[in-house]
């Protein structure tokens, strides 16, 4: 739990409509308050074109215990989407050297909880991976294929983290 704690004292940008900054806020009053705030998540791949899939920890501040088929997270205060791409892949991998994730598309995700703009990207991994214990509970690395036949299970039970799914989607719709 003191990682969720840490997490929820994090400052964050609180932006508008056009995803221009109007204010900071700490990350538990963003979420409390479904303020709009910035968000990365990158598709992670190895040498073999599989897929970077994981289960977060039930620790989380927001979709415990979910499936997800990105990595990433929110944008810090004063920081932009390209650094926090690169600190979230490297952090949740439990790698340093990567490359600079690829932008692939940007969209306003929201639910009746949460708000946020998500700069999504792709990235491969060929290091050998280490993810965070504190972040991740179990991860492989999936073929579409089989990744494809789980996220209809997980789908249907609504263990898969919405905006990862989202952005699996449109990924795949280019």
């Amino acid at each position: 739990m003191e990682q969720q704690g840490r997490s929820a004292d994090e400052l964050l940008d609180i932006v508008d409509g056009q995803d221009r900054v109007v204010g900071q806020r700490l990350r538990g009053e963003v979420y409390a308050g479904r303020l709009r705030h910035r968000s990365t998540a990158i598709r992670v791949r190895d040498g073999a074109g599989r897929i970077f899939v994981h289960r977060r920890t039930p620790t989380k501040l927001i979709f415990p215990g979910m499936y997800d088929v990105v990595v990433g997270g929110v944008v810090g205060a004063g920081e932009d989407y390209d650094t926090a791409a690169l600190r979230e892949a490297e952090e949740e991998l439990g790698v340093s050297g990567l490359p600079q994730p690829e932008r692939r598309l940007k969209f306003l995700f929201g639910t009746p909880e949460y708000s946020w703009f998500l700069q999504v990207y792709e990235v491969v991994c060929t290091q050998p991976v280490r993810p965070q214990a504190e972040e991740v509970a179990w991860w492989d690395f999936l073929p579409e294929e089989e990744l494809e036949r789980r996220l209809a299970g997980w789908e249907a039970r609504g263990d898969i983290v919405p905006d990862g799914l989202e952005c699996h989607r449109r990924l795949a719709a280019r």
